[in-house]
């Protein structure tokens, strides 16, 4: 049976399916329009997240049915265009729960002056078919010794729900976070950027260095450089520490140049080193583009060792797909270079024979100053996705791999892939 009461928490990750059963996505959150004044504001909308991850916008008189597990549309033919905010509209789940309010219910008097959090929206349909929201379920902060008490009271009953006051900072973000557990770097960040500045730097506070890291460094860089400039400067010290190092360089190449040294001297040494040295190249170069951190082994390393490390999870596929070999030290810049192994020899091998008897000393190394275009034919000629980069004393300095070229040579807003389109019917 279709229910006209549904409260949002509820509807997110709902299936959202076509009239004929078709998949269409599942629902992030739900676009309403709040007003200046306590009437409950009416929802034009859900959002819907396709398979392919971008999120566009449903209009609610699409909607049918509202069911336990599902909601069905009368309609399969949808928007396909990137959801955008509108003026007037905020986001339920991204930008109202979460929030600070006060109640003003007679029935509720120990509430009186006390601040509570926002948990849930309830919606309701109107006779008109309007859906509108009209209950907020808030809760109140722990008291010793005793649970906190949920309450569900009427839209018109909170103060704190005007557009003016949800934009201020402070709010809570423990409801986007749960949204966010599991997701891949990238799609935090591609999510991050569809949120209003205030709620993408509260995020971005909340989340911890690692975490942070590895979503700036899929951030564009001019997103890169504003979403830092929010943080406290030891804060984003702390981030840049967690990055990898070729990301962090390209950050602080978009930097003023006092600004950048004031981020490195506050950096551990030990992580502010390679970073420095990076920098010390042309971005558009192959000792620009490297890290400085591949995998790296002596002539006595064993095949198995060598597979050890390559099953890192922290390594990217490209990096995994190749190993470097030298003299020690095996720090950048190491010890004298000797060749490589593709993992697709190491698997052919015994685990017990040594890397230094199965070298690919064949394979031209890339010189630092070799510029990106240069790069680009490297990779193509040879068919790889990861080469090493060594210097005229053949110490070995860092690699390169494929999906730093391709990031460099994708137009500066490859990932804003129809981002500027305004939302469209069907």
């Amino acid at each position: 049976m279709a229910a006209t009461r549904v409260y949002v928490a509820r509807l997110a990750g709902l299936a959202v399916l076509g009239p004929d059963g078709e998949s269409i996505g599942r629902i992030r959150d739900v676009v309403v329009a709040v007003r200046s004044d306590r009437q409950q504001p009416r929802v034009h909308g859900l959002v819907v997240e396709l398979p392919t991850r971008r999120r566009i916008f449903v209009p609610i008189l699409r909607v049918t049915a509202i069911e336990p597990g599902v909601v069905t549309l009368n309609t399969g033919t949808v928007s396909l265009r990137r959801f955008t905010q509108r003026p007037g509209e905020m986001l339920a789940l991204a930008q109202i729960v979460d929030s600070v309010v006060r109640v003003e219910d007679p029935d509720l008097p120990d509430l009186a002056g006390v601040d509570v959090h926002v948990i849930d929206l309830g919606l309701e349909q109107a006779r008109s078919r309007d859906w509108l929201v009209t209950r907020v379920a808030v809760r109140g902060h722990r008291r010793l010794g005793r649970r906190r008490t949920v309450h569900v009271v009427d839209w018109t009953m909170v103060s704190g729900l005007t557009p003016y006051e949800i934009g201020r900072p402070g709010q809570d973000v423990t409801q986007l976070l749960e949204q966010f557990e599991g997701m891949r770097p990238a799609d935090v960040a591609q999510q991050l950027r569809e949120l209003p500045e205030k709620r993408r730097i509260e995020v971005a506070v909340a989340l911890d260095d690692e975490r942070l890291a590895d979503v700036v460094q899929e951030l564009p860089d001019d997103e890169q450089v504003e979403l830092l400039s929010h943080l406290e400067v030891r804060r984003a010290a702390d981030v840049l520490e967690a990055m990898d190092p070729d990301d962090a360089a390209d950050l602080l190449g978009e930097l003023p140049e006092g600004e950048a040294e004031s981020l490195l001297a506050l950096m551990d040494p030990q992580e502010s080193e390679p970073v420095r040295r990076l920098l010390e190249h042309s971005p558009y170069s192959a000792g620009g583009l490297m890290t400085p951190k591949p995998v790296i082994l002596t002539p006595s390393t064993t095949v198995a060792e060598a597979l050890a490390r390559v099953r890192n999870p922290d390594l990217t596929p490209a990096l995994a797909s190749m190993v470097f070999v030298v003299r020690p030290p095996t720090a950048t810049p190491t010890g004298r270079y000797l060749g490589s192994v593709h993992i697709q020899q190491l698997l052919r091998e015994p685990p017990a024979h040594l890397v230094g008897g199965i070298l690919d000393t064949d394979l031209a190394p890339l010189r630092p100053e070799l510029p990106l275009a240069a790069v680009t034919r490297y990779f193509a000629t040879y068919n790889l996705v990861c080469g090493p980069v060594v210097d005229e004393e053949n110490h070995l300095l860092g690699a390169v791999s494929v999906d730093d070229v391709l990031d460099h040579l994708l137009p500066e807003d490859w990932r804003d892939q129809e981002e500027t389109d305004e939302r469209g019917g069907a």
